[in-house]
């Protein structure tokens, strides 16, 4: 990894009439791991059937809901490690083999998966000035996010950095070990800028400037985590969120996760917007959850570079893809109020986002990218 970090600052009034001097040429590209996914052994998600229980249901009666499916299978109460609440809601818990194969019998199961690792892909990224990086913003339009809240399930956010207004009292940390929400890796943070980056005086803005952005940690330092993390995240948000806010997606399991899309699908049927990386495997993205939804208020974003074309490293489909969205170099805020510039599809996600906040469903286009690998052109989203 190279990392090359300096404390930068511009006005932002320079936004609207300086462009991009970058090279297009992305070696390295940040975005969920591209190898085989690693199943965590002997630990599984086990989802509830719809209406199994009540979604008002409190998280300690959705705990205890969740032992007694156990132990009316002879299963110890404590093999329960956490449960998620909602509609569609379930549990996390470590299991036998031929205990799982008596809960998966359980009228009020729906589906079992086992748990898995979810890992950032490598990453170099480095810092310039922020006043030479600002194509991403002239591309897509920005507008004022005050007032406006999206939901980023990541690697957490700084809670300290200056240019950005996160609710530290809502956001939460789904990775046991690690009770705070604050960002140690820099990839959530770096998300969170390109959210809702404040309309100041320096720095970089944000496409929903302003927005206030909630953090939900499902990463630690090194950008690892588990698929039930995610999981747990979106449950959360299903319950704490409201119709007309967003969530950002740019992580995901490499690989096809019906629990996974089964959460996605619960929660923007609630009205509420979300953006997903399509994936950094130049390969469809069909094939990955939750990139793969299809559903009312949900969006799977592919990368472009500066200069409108299709960034090498970003998955594709006419069938999945809803829109495309600079990530090729995007600078953004970072840990310790510095900047960082980073490339993948985990940067377009959160303009899309960004653009939900504003405009919902009605967002625009400037134009069709180029060099699409699958022959049919993805609309380039636009304020």
């Amino acid at each position: 990894m190279f990392l090359c970090l300096a404390y930068i600052g511009c006005k932002k009034s320079d936004v609207s009439s300086t462009t991009s001097t970058q090279n297009t040429d992305t070696p390295c590209i940040h975005g969920y791991s591209v190898g085989p996914t690693e199943i965590i052994e002997g630990q599984y998600i086990i989802a509830y059937n719809s209406g199994a229980v009540s979604p008002n249901t409190s998280d300690n009666q959705i705990s205890s809901f969740g032992k007694s499916v156990l132990v009316r299978h002879q299963i110890k109460s404590s093999s329960l490690l956490r449960s998620f609440p909602g509609k569609q809601g379930g549990f996390i818990a470590r299991l036998s083999k031929e205990e799982l194969s008596r809960l998966q019998n359980d009228a009020a199961v729906s589906m079992i998966e086992p748990d898995r690792i979810i890992a950032l892909g490598t990453t170099c990224f480095t810092v310039v000035a922020p006043w030479l990086i600002t194509w991403n913003i002239n591309t897509v339009g920005y507008g004022n996010g005050i007032g406006k809240v999206a939901w980023v399930i990541d690697s957490g956010i700084d809670f300290n950095n200056n240019e950005l207004t996160v609710d530290t009292s809502r956001s939460r940390s789904f990775i046991d070990s690690l009770p705070s929400a604050t960002d140690e890796n820099g990839h959530g943070t770096h998300v969170a800028g390109i959210i809702g980056a404040k309309n100041n005086s320096f720095g970089v803005l944000g496409v929903a400037s302003g927005a206030t952005l909630v953090s939900l940690r499902v990463l630690d330092k090194d950008g690892i985590g588990t698929l039930s993390a995610i999981i747990e995240a979106l449950a959360y948000v299903s319950t704490n969120a409201k119709a007309g806010d967003a969530v950002n997606l740019s992580l995901g399991e490499d690989g096809i996760s019906d629990i996974l899309d089964q959460q996605v699908k619960a929660i923007a049927a609630k009205g509420i917007f979300i953006s997903i990386a399509a994936g950094n495997n130049s390969t469809q993205a069909d094939k990955y959850s939750p990139a793969r939804v299809n559903a009312t208020n949900v969006y799977t974003v592919s990368a472009i570079d500066s200069t409108g074309k299709f960034a090498n490293f970003s998955n594709y489909g006419k069938d999945v893809v809803d829109y495309a969205a600079p990530g090729v170099r995007i600078l953004s805020t970072y840990l310790n109020n510095k900047y960082a510039i980073m490339s993948g599809t985990s940067m377009a996600a959160p303009h899309v986002t960004g653009l939900l906040l504003l405009k919902g469903n009605n967002i625009t286009s400037s134009g069709t990218l180029v060099n699409d690998p699958d022959g049919n052109p993805v609309a380039i989203a636009h304020y």
